[in-house]
C-alpha cells in the first residue's frame, strides 16, 4: 500500500487510529444519514474540507510524511480498522456458519410465486395458467390450493422442476384493507409464548392465522403427499408481507414439529413477528432464512422496534438483504445488500426511515398484492 493509497483511506477511519502520527483529519462519519451508502456531509465538515491543504487534496494528509517504521505501523493500523469497523457496530463472529447465503436468481424466482399466490382465480392457479404463472415459474406443478375463506388466507404447496423443490406460498394482506393492515401493526403487542421456546413471544395474530386455521393441516399434508412422489427433496416457502409471517411459521412448524430438515425460507417486506428470544430460536432453527427488504417500504419496520427494551420489542431475525437504490438523478443504480447476523443490522433498511407502501408492493420489478377487495382482517 503506497502512502497516496492510503490517504484515501483517512476518511473512513476513526480519528484515534492516528493519534500517534499527529495526523488531523475531518471525520465525516457522524453527520446524518451517512452509514457506508452515502449520504450528506455536514457544514463543520465542509468548513473544515476548505483548510485542506493542496497535499489533502491529492489525497496524502498533512504530516503523512514519516519514517518507514510509521508507514508500516499505519498499513497494519488501516488493516485492522477496515476489519473490525463497520458502520459503527462490532465485528461479530458468532453463527456465521449458520448464516444463509444469498442466491439472487433464486429470490427473484421465489418472488414470482409469491405474487402469484395473491391471485383469485383459483381455476387459474390449480393449472397454473394465470397471469403471473409463466417465466421463471413455468412448468410448476400444483399439489395443493389452500384456501381459508373466513380468514381470507390463502397458500399453495406444487413442485418446482427447476428447482427440484417443493415450493409452499402464502399470500399476504391484499385489495383495500393493506391500508388498515399497516396502520394496525404500529399497536400489535407481544402477547403470546411460542410453545416449546422458552422466553419466546410472538403476536396472537401472526401465530394463529398460520397455526389456529385450516391452513396449516393443509400445507403439511401436501408437504407429506409431495415427498411421497418426489422422495426427500428441499422444501422452499415463500411469502410477502403478512404471507412472509405465515411463511417463517411454517418453516419453522415444519422443522420442529414435522422433522423436516431440508426447509429454506425467503420472505419479502415480512413484519416483525417477535421478540429478541424467538428470533434467536428461529435463527438457530431454521438458519437457511433470507428476508428480503425493499428501499424505504414500511412493513419491515412494524411493529416497532425498541433496542433499549430487549425482550420486551419486536426483533427481526436474520438474515436481511436490503434492496435499495445508489446514486442520483440519471445515476441512479440497484444495490443489494447482505447484511448481519443480528437481525436489526444498523446498516440495512433500519438506516432508513420506512414511509413506503409502494416500496412494499414491488420486489425485483414483480408487482405483490392484489386490487381484489378484502374485508376480512387478523
Amino acid at each position: 500500500m503506497s502512502l497516496l493509497e492510503a490517504g484515501t483511506l483517512f476518511r473512513f477511519l476513526p480519528p484515534s487510529i492516528f493519534s500517534q502520527f499527529n495526523i488531523s483529519f475531518c471525520d465525516c462519519r457522524n453527520s446524518s444519514s451517512f452509514c457506508n451508502h452515502g449520504g450528506p456531509i455536514n457544514r463543520s465538515c465542509a468548513v473544515a474540507a476548505e483548510k485542506i491543504s493542496p497535499a489533502d487534496r491529492l489525497g496524502v494528509p498533512t504530516g503523512l510524511w514519516m519514517t518507514m517504521e510509521q508507514a508500516s505501523w499505519l498499513k497494519f493500523a488501516i488493516l485492522i480498522s477496515l476489519f473490525a469497523t463497520s458502520c459503527g457496530r462490532e465485528l461479530k463472529v458468532n453463527h456465521k456458519d449458520n448464516l444463509a447465503v444469498y442466491n439472487h436468481t433464486l429470490a427473484t424466482i421465489l418472488v414470482e410465486y409469491a405474487s402469484a399466490v395473491y391471485l383469485s382465480d383459483l381455476t387459474e392457479l390449480i393449472t397454473w395458467t394465470c397471469s403471473r404463472c409463466d417465466d421463471l415459474t413455468e412448468g410448476f406443478e400444483m399439489i395443493e390450493l389452500v384456501v381459508d375463506v373466513p380468514n381470507c388466507l390463502q397458500g399453495f404447496v406444487g413442485v418446482a422442476k427447476n428447482l427440484n423443490a417443493i415450493v409452499i406460498a402464502f399470500r399476504g394482506t391484499h385489495g383495500n384493507s393493506i391500508q388498515n393492515w399497516i396502520e394496525d401493526l404500529y399497536w400489535k403487542q407481544l402477547d403470546l409464548n411460542y410453545p416449546g421456546l422458552p422466553d419466546a413471544m410472538v403476536h396472537h395474530g401472526f401465530y394463529f392465522a398460520y397455526h389456529n386455521t385450516t391452513v396449516r393441516p393443509g400445507i403439511v399434508n401436501a408437504v407429506r403427499r409431495a415427498k411421497e412422489l418426489y422422495g426427500d427433496i428441499n422444501v422452499m416457502v415463500t411469502g410477502h408481507s403478512m404471507g412472509g409471517a405465515m411463511a417463517a411459521f411454517c418453516g419453522l412448524d415444519l422443522v420442529v414439529n414435522n422433522k423436516i430438515h431440508n426447509v429454506q425460507v425467503v420472505t419479502f417486506g415480512q413484519p416483525r413477528i417477535g421478540n429478541a428470544a424467538f428470533a434467536s430460536y428461529y435463527s438457530l432453527l431454521v438458519p437457511n432464512t433470507i428476508r428480503v427488504t425493499n428501499d424505504h417500504d414500511i412493513v419491515p419496520h412494524l411493529p416497532p422496534y425498541y433496542p433499549r427494551l430487549k425482550q420486551k420489542t419486536y426483533h427481526h431475525f436474520a438474515r436481511e438483504v436490503w434492496l435499495r437504490n445508489n446514486g442520483f438523478g440519471s445515476l441512479v443504480y440497484p444495490v443489494e445488500v447482505v447484511c448481519d447476523d443480528s437481525g436489526e443490522d444498523p446498516c440495512c433498511s433500519r438506516s432508513v426511515v420506512g414511509n413506503s407502501i409502494l416500496d412494499h408492493l414491488v420486489y425485483y420489478g414483480v408487482e405483490l398484492g392484489s386490487n381484489t377487495p378484502a374485508t376480512a382482517e387478523l
